[in-house]
């Protein structure tokens, strides 16, 4: 009779996991449907949605005001340190994977309906709801590590800033805004959280309102920052680009990786399709500002001074009113890229509350003002916490793996979405067929970047290197030769599926190039979203979007450009 029992409750265990991994995989490879690229209007449950409040200036505004900030005013002097006078090409070799990221970043903004979302919305539609999952997992903790860093390096130009002030110089407690580390790991930081907290209240006033304070301050600080690249022009000493790159090839690459987040505009344009009258692809145009910047800078400032950020670094050279004046571009640079940057995660958490993979709250919309004031409280507490408490110093060495890897895979959804087009007509075992050979092409090119990445990294022969670089030109060959494509409607990603290839590649061998910690971050944040989505995310999704509604309208003759 035990041994009945015993077999009867054997079979009831393996059935009922037999069950959950059967029910685990069918959600997971559950895709969004592609709706036609036209103008929409999305309503809750409520009837409450957002509104189309963000014109194209506005919108070249927010581009710019999340991209010119942390990448000059933090960044630079960070790189510096190891690249020397070869930050320049840091930035330029980030900035020339991010012009491929955007081209394929302006067909999906063309091609897919005004809705927020972004990258996590394109992998939903072009792979599955688990890969989407993760990509808005890696991205997300990108997002609030680098609002945290910027919110620290705001809070102590502020502090600068007012320290202008005679009676305050020297009598502002370094726990007020400079951080004062306890323990090693704690680094108590006051003023930053109040700033954001402060930005988070603009936030939740409005888009309308929030676009207004982004526009006067990037206005302000694009104004700065052509003046300081004038007056550095006239400071350039040509010894102290000597050495060039003093630690080699690998801190230029090393510097590139650190410098990528900084490239983050197409994407704040690209989550702010609902909010846009007219829906734009989003484009890039300050990798000419970064590299003068980094160019002056290194070219004025002696290396033994390459440790300090811009202002302090001018200020040792004497120009102290170049100084005082970067002070306050620092001020207005990155509170934008602040702005921004909540602004973007607010949207993207209201998506994933859309879809269900996260809880409902994310996705209400207030009635009066028409933001999703949950999300926003959500992402400003979040970032407070980080800003406020942890060293972010230390956690700055994991920034960069979400960008990259979701860029990578939004390279490689403008691949398969060409295929969708083409294959849908074909018989459903030849079309998967060649959508599984596919996949496994982008899958080896990106492994081919990631191995000649580490290759580099350790100094490996040129030989395992070229052999990794050819391995992933077959297989962009194959994805050439063997697949067919077509030229979506709207904005079309120029020769697909090479410049997607290189992307791919491109980003993952960058993405070699980073910290040891930020691969177990990778890791470990995979894992954990991957248990969220088992026990949360499969049950409660809806690819469908019952909890949001879309309704697709053509716009008016008389209204487009």
């Amino acid at each position: 009779m035990r041994i009945e029992l015993s077999s009867g409750m054997t079979s009831s265990s393996s059935s009922s996991a037999s069950s959950f991994f059967a029910r685990f995989w069918s959600s997971a490879l559950r895709s969004k449907p592609l709706s036609p690229a036209v103008e929409t209007s999305v309503h809750t449950s409520s009837g409450d949605g957002l509104v189309r409040r963000l014109g194209l200036f506005d919108l070249i505004l927010l581009g710019i005001g999340a991209s010119i900030g942390a990448g000059i005013f933090v960044v630079t002097g960070t790189v510096a340190r190891d690249a020397g006078p070869a930050v320049t090409i840091s930035f330029i070799i980030a900035g020339a994977s991010c012009v491929l990221n955007a081209l394929c970043y302006a067909e999906l903004a063309s091609r897919f309906p005004a809705v927020v979302g972004g990258a996590y919305l394109y992998t939903y539609s072009a792979f599955n709801e688990l890969t989407a999952f993760l990509v808005f997992a890696q991205l997300m903790l990108d997002y609030h590590i680098s609002a945290a860093s910027i919110a620290r390096s705001l809070a102590s130009y502020v502090v600068t800033v007012l320290e202008l002030i005679p009676f305050l110089k020297d009598n502002i407690p370094s726990w007020v805004g400079h951080g004062e580390e306890v323990l090693g790991a704690l680094s108590i930081n006051i003023l930053a959280p109040i700033l954001l907290v402060l930005l988070t209240v603009v936030l939740c006033r409005g888009v309308g309102e929030s676009s207004i304070v982004n526009s006067i301050m990037t206005v302000t600080k694009v104004l700065i920052v052509l003046f300081v690249i004038i007056v550095g022009a006239f400071e350039v000493d040509i010894s102290n680009w000597t050495p060039f790159a003093p630690h080699g090839l690998n801190s230029i690459l090393t510097g590139a990786t650190v410098v990528f987040f900084s490239y983050v505009g197409f994407d704040a344009v690209a989550n702010s399709a609902e909010e846009s009258k007219r829906p734009q692809p989003p484009g890039l145009c300050c990798i000419v500002h970064w590299g003068l910047l980094s160019d002056y800078w290194n070219g004025s400032i002696p290396i033994s001074w390459r440790r300090c950020t811009f202002g302090p670094s001018f200020h040792l050279e004497g120009l102290k009113y170049v100084s005082v004046l970067i002070s306050f571009g620092a001020v207005a640079g990155l509170t934008t890229t602040l702005l921004v940057g909540l602004y973007v995660q607010s949207r993207l958490y209201l998506g994933l509350g859309r879809d269900g993979l996260l809880p409902a709250i994310f996705a209400k919309v207030h009635p009066m003002r028409h933001t999703p004031l949950h999300s926003q409280v959500w992402v400003g507490l979040i970032a407070s916490i980080l800003a406020g408490l942890l060293n972010v110093r230390v956690l700055s060495h994991i920034l960069s793996v979400g960008t990259l890897t979701g860029y990578s895979v939004v390279s490689a959804c403008v691949v398969t979405l060409r295929w969708k087009d083409k294959t849908s007509s074909q018989a459903s075992t030849r079309s998967i067929s060649r959508r599984g050979e596919g996949i496994i092409c982008l899958f080896t090119i990106a492994c081919c970047g990631f191995a000649a990445g580490v290759l580099f990294r350790y100094g490996a022969s040129f030989v395992f290197l070229i052999l990794a670089a050819v391995i992933a030109m077959f297989s962009a060959g194959a994805l050439y030769l063997r697949q067919v494509y077509t030229d979506p409607p709207g904005f079309s990603c120029p020769g697909v599926p090479i410049i997607p290839s290189v992307s791919i590649f491109f980003n993952i061998f960058l993405f070699a190039q980073l910290h040891y910690e930020a691969w177990v971050r990778f890791i470990v944040l995979s894992i954990v979203t991957v248990g969220v989505y088992a026990f949360y995310g499969q049950y409660h999704a809806d690819p469908l979007g019952s909890n949001a509604s879309i309704v697709y309208h053509r716009a008016p003759a008389e209204e487009a450009p």
